[in-house]
């Protein structure tokens, strides 16, 4: 345990340089890349095939893939993972040790990501490997108990590394990072009570993959990261077999997690160890392999941090359907039907306006706007492969969806979804695609893989796919805001700060400092339709404006003072005037360690008011709490909770 306690305690110096809420970050410039707005841009091709991606620095995205054949080689055997510089599109392939198939992943409060489970060793054509601890053509020991760890870089020296504990057998298991900013797991061994921390918490999975789950194999229990207790029980995932792979799950404001299985829904305290169910999800099932876009919606001070998810696609087939013989997957049409639940605050799902198509496999990517893109997928079938001869090649899914659609969570029930300005890629984007948010606003997309292993040719429809492209946002190539002021790090709750912006910011009107907001996004860590971790927060502000030369000045609240709205760890910060983004800067959210994080009284803002000049003795640069402060309410499950990160997954 002490050489764990040493690995998780490695600053991220390459990522970011914390300090004291006086430390500031570098004004943000404009983006170095050049893109037309609604189009994909085709980068080169990725070294690994991209499952598994997320962006560990503003400036280098991290990919995993299983173990397959790969061109690229790193230490005599087929490479399984990489890193891409955004700026060069340099790469580098990576060791991740052992087989990564199916697993999941997130980001610790410190910034150290963990990549969790996998696959047995493999050999050609993804059958098992004479050895599960290495040699063979792949070299590639027993992934299924791992739990690799990155502290990513800038400068091509980091690299994965193996956790000295490990966990059970896990295929397919959810990982969510708690209030403390560590993890929820399935199965780790007991620790001390001084070794407590704070935890990832892994939730179900199965123990040797499949199409589904079925009871020979199921392992309905989770467990933290680092280690806290013994495996415990969860039922949700007893009973919603065999659609019960990567549960969908997210930390609640309240502190609870939200888990929807199969067609079922509960809140789960995981203090108490207690469900508490919630009307099953209407229409279809959302977990893989129907796999439905999912994404919680904008947290922001107009809905008091209130948690409301949103799923949208997925496929319409009951229990008893998955494992028939007759089915034809690929010949099933996916649901447009689109729901979203407020859990916190009630226990039914809403209708929503459904998608232009029926689309499973579809990205829900948050974007800085406020808006939600969706992306990839297909029309007909679900993620998953096989040698079926009714198969596609071996894809289970059919009919790609080409062409993005933006959800817009402001506009009036029947106009929410849009496709204005967006043209189609010309890459086929089906099951084992991955997409995430970068710090210039635009998304970095890639993989594709239906198949067993290494397949590319003319003739194959549906290949490994190492095509990797950007796709640009309406407000892409608008002037950004260049906001000087942003902290390195946020605490929750504590003084506010002061953000300045200039004329160029304003773009020449200070009027447009009226809808001016700041706001953190953490991308997450991108499979199988999911971005495990992705949560977009708005920061309370009000401002002063200067109408004789079209300035301004944002008065900023740190985050709300409660970690479960936004766990510890590193994230995206952006200034957001007239619907344009800044580029955005990576923070530093709590303390930059594991463990129970300081909660601060929420600091005072001055009254919004625009001067025509600025008043005698007065400084932009001031940071006002005084009297006239403006009021807020506190959510009522605010409180100081321990802060963990969970897990979910079934075995």
């Amino acid at each position: 345990m002490t050489t764990l306690l040493h690995l998780l305690a490695i600053p991220m110096l390459a990522v970011l340089t914390l300090g004291s809420q006086s430390t500031t970050i570098p004004q943000p410039g404009q983006p170095s890349h050049s893109g037309l707005t609604g189009q994909f841009e085709l980068l080169g091709s990725s070294l690994v095939s991209a499952q598994q991606l997320f962006l560990g620095t503003e400036s280098n995205v991290f990919i995993v893939d299983k173990v397959e054949n790969n061109p690229a080689r790193v230490d005599g055997h087929p490479a399984w993972a990489s890193g891409w510089t955004l700026d060069s599109n340099d790469q580098r392939p990576m060791d991740a040790v052992t087989n990564t198939f199916c697993a999941g992943g997130n980001v610790m409060g410190n910034g150290t990501w963990v990549n969790i489970g996998g696959n047995q060793a493999v050999t050609y054509a993804g059958a098992a490997a004479a050895s599960q601890y290495g040699g063979g053509p792949y070299d590639d020991p027993d992934g299924r108990k791992s739990i690799r760890l990155l502290n990513p870089c800038d400068d091509g020296t980091c690299d994965w590394i193996l956790s000295p504990v490990s966990t059970d057998q896990r295929w397919y298991p959810t990982i969510e990072t708690l209030e403390d900013g560590t993890l929820i797991i399935v199965n780790l061994r007991p620790i001390t009570s001084s070794e407590k921390l704070t935890f990832v918490i892994q939730l179900g999975g199965c123990r040797n993959g499949g199409y589904v789950n079925d009871a020979n194999q199921d392992n309905p229990t989770y467990e933290f990261f680092p280690p806290q207790d013994s495996p415990i029980t969860l039922p949700i995932l007893q009973r919603t077999l065999p659609a019960n792979l990567y549960p969908l799950t997210w930390l609640l404001p309240s502190g609870r997690l939200l888990i929807q299985s199969n067609w079922e829904t509960v809140l789960y305290d995981y203090k108490k160890q207690r469900e508490t169910p919630l009307q099953d999800i209407p229409d279809a099932v959302r977990t893989y392999p129907a796999s439905a876009g999912t994404v919680m919606l904008p947290l922001t001070p107009a809905n008091n941090w209130t948690a409301t998810v949103l799923f949208c696609g997925g496929s319409d087939v009951k229990s008893s359907q998955w494992m028939n013989p007759t089915w034809i997957i690929p010949k099933y049409k996916a649901s447009t039907s689109c729901v979203s639940i407020t859990p916190d605050v009630s226990k039914s799902y809403v209708q929503d306006d459904p998608l232009p198509e029926p689309r499973s496999m579809g990205n829900l990517i948050a974007l800085p706007n406020g808006k939600i893109l969706c992306l990839n997928g297909a029309m007909m079938g679900t993620a998953g492969y096989g040698n079926q001869s009714w198969a596609v090649g071996m894809s289970y899914a059919d009919s790609p969806v080409l062409t993005p659609v933006v959800y817009d969570p402001a506009a009036p029930s029947g106009q929410r979804w849009s496709r204005d300005g967006i043209s189609a890629s010309k890459v086929p984007r089906m099951y084992h695609s991955s997409a995430t948010l970068l710090p210039d606003g635009s998304i970095f997309v890639s993989g594709s893989n239906p198949n067993s292993d290494y397949n590319v040719g003319p003739t194959i429809k549906y290949p490994t796919e190492y095509r990797t492209e950007r796709f640009y946002p309406s407000y892409y190539n608008e002037r950004r805001p260049q906001p000087v002021g942003i902290l390195a790090e946020l605490s929750y709750g504590g003084p506010s700060f002061t953000i300045s912006l200039d004329s160029d910011d304003l773009f020449g009107d200070v009027n447009n400092v009226n809808n001016a907001t700041v706001v953190v996004i953490r991308p997450g860590f991108s499979t199988h339709t999911m971005n495990m971790g992705q949560r977009f927060v708005q920061l309370e502000n009000t401002y002063i404006g200067y109408a004789a030369n079209n300035t301004a000045v944002l008065h900023v609240s740190q985050l709300p003072p409660n970690p479960a709205i936004l766990a510890p760890g590193p994230a995206l910060l952006f200034v957001v005037v007239k619907g344009v983004p800044s580029v955005g800067v990576m923070v530093m959210v709590g303390s930059g360690d594991l463990g129970n994080q300081d909660v601060f009284p929420i600091g005072d803002l001055p009254q919004s008011n625009v001067q025509a000049v600025p008043k005698p003795g007065s400084n932009s640069n001031t940071v006002f709490n005084g009297a006239a402060s403006v009021g807020r309410q506190v959510h009522p499950a605010w409180g100081i909770l321990p802060l963990l990160a969970v897990i979910v997954g079934v075995w």
